[in-house]
């Protein structure tokens, strides 16, 4: 009931004297007839009352409980998988996974999202519950809601692209903290992960921000192992076999020293000629390596390899052999310029640089 319709119940307004004076004040019989309309009122609804209150107290707690309960168990799946890592971490099989922070980064970035989804949408459907309640149309209300939805959807798809696209990044575990991908518009070293935009840190000390609705593939260079790869140009009159003996050597030796022995997943393998030419061929050297090590053993490869090839005199090739004979001695004229026109004063050059005489002058 409105509240015209208590005053009403309340009693007659007193209406001012035709002749314009101050009304008259009302009598004792009046105040007790309103006393006994208003009395009446409050009796006939305070049923009405009570029961909405019960009502709108009764979705508010269920709500609320509701909410406890569920960001409880998302929060119970989390800490199960955090735990099914760290169980997994040590092992063999841990090596080819994701490290153990990184799953947990993961792990609470989802956890967040779904506890945010299931509070929204809980306390959003109790709202909704509260105002029907009140017996308010809500018809107008999801109609506008609905409008307004598809116009700020049209009006920033972009960032919805985004976060979509990020949501679903972290989902499927794409990448993470620490890992150096290749986003196609930008590579490097993640230093952050969020749901709109990612930021990499590229070779050059550069920082680069990427949103995730633009990145149309990955290349992930920090999952499961990295392969180094060596190819070794030697004349193509070395004996192959002794070549390879020597690369055996070098990779045995290699896999046994420190940190060598850690970041090498396998065995250095020699896996043969990769090309042979007229003045060279190619010899083929490879390794499983750690995630993101590659180049790093690559470059002590090469090292190992030179200083061994040097001492077991294999020649890579790279350019022609010195000469060890004397060399003839050089010519003393090689660094004289050649002579000049002008020092021959019969020459046309000479001649032709050479002043006028100044005219005879008569008297």
């Amino acid at each position: 009931m409105s509240l015209s319709a208590v005053l009403l119940a309340a009693g007659p307004t007193p209406s001012p004297s035709p002749s314009g004076s101050t009304p008259a004040v009302p009598s004792l019989q009046d105040a007790q007839e309103s006393a006994t309309n208003a009395a009446g009122w409050v009796e006939e609804n305070w049923s009405t009352w009570l029961a909405i209150g019960l009502r709108v107290l009764l979705i508010l707690v269920i709500a609320a409980v509701l909410r406890v309960a569920v960001r409880r168990a998302i929060t119970k799946l989390i800490d199960r998988m955090n735990r099914t890592v760290s169980a997994v971490d040590g092992t063999a099989l841990s090596g080819l996974l994701v490290n153990t922070e990184r799953r947990r980064q993961r792990s609470q970035a989802i956890g967040s999202v779904l506890r945010s989804v299931a509070s929204f949408l809980i306390m959003g459907t109790a709202a909704l519950m509260v105002l029907g309640t009140f017996e308010i149309n809500l018809a107008p209300l999801l109609a506008s809601a609905g409008v307004a939805g598809v116009a700020i959807g049209f009006g920033a798809r972009n960032l919805v692209t985004d976060f979509l696209s990020g949501v679903f990044m972290i989902l499927e575990d794409q990448y993470g903290v620490g890992d150096s991908i290749d986003a196609g518009v930008a590579s490097g070293e993640v230093i952050e992960v969020g749901l709109r935009v990612t930021k990499l840190r590229g070779d050059n000390g550069e920082i680069w921000y990427v949103r995730n609705g633009e990145v149309k593939r990955i290349g992930n260079l920090s999952q499961g192992w990295s392969t180094a790869g060596v190819d070794v140009t030697v004349r193509p009159s070395e004996d192959l076999e002794r070549v390879k003996a020597v690369l055996a050597d070098v990779g045995e030796r290699m896999s046994k020293e420190e940190p060598w022995n850690e970041l090498l997943w396998g065995p250095i393998e020699t896996l043969g000629l990769d090309s042979v030419l007229l003045d060279s061929m190619v010899v083929r050297v490879t390794a499983k390596t750690m995630p993101g090590k590659a180049l790093t053993v690559e470059r002590e490869l090469r090292w190992r390899i030179k200083r061994a090839f040097d001492a077991a005199d294999i020649q890579i090739v790279g350019g022609p052999p010195l000469p060890t004979g004397e060399t003839a001695p050089a010519d003393p004229t090689a660094g004289m310029a050649a002579p000049s026109a002008y020092a021959n004063t019969a020459s046309p050059q000479a001649q032709a640089a050479t002043p006028l005489p100044p005219p005879n002058v008569t008297k």
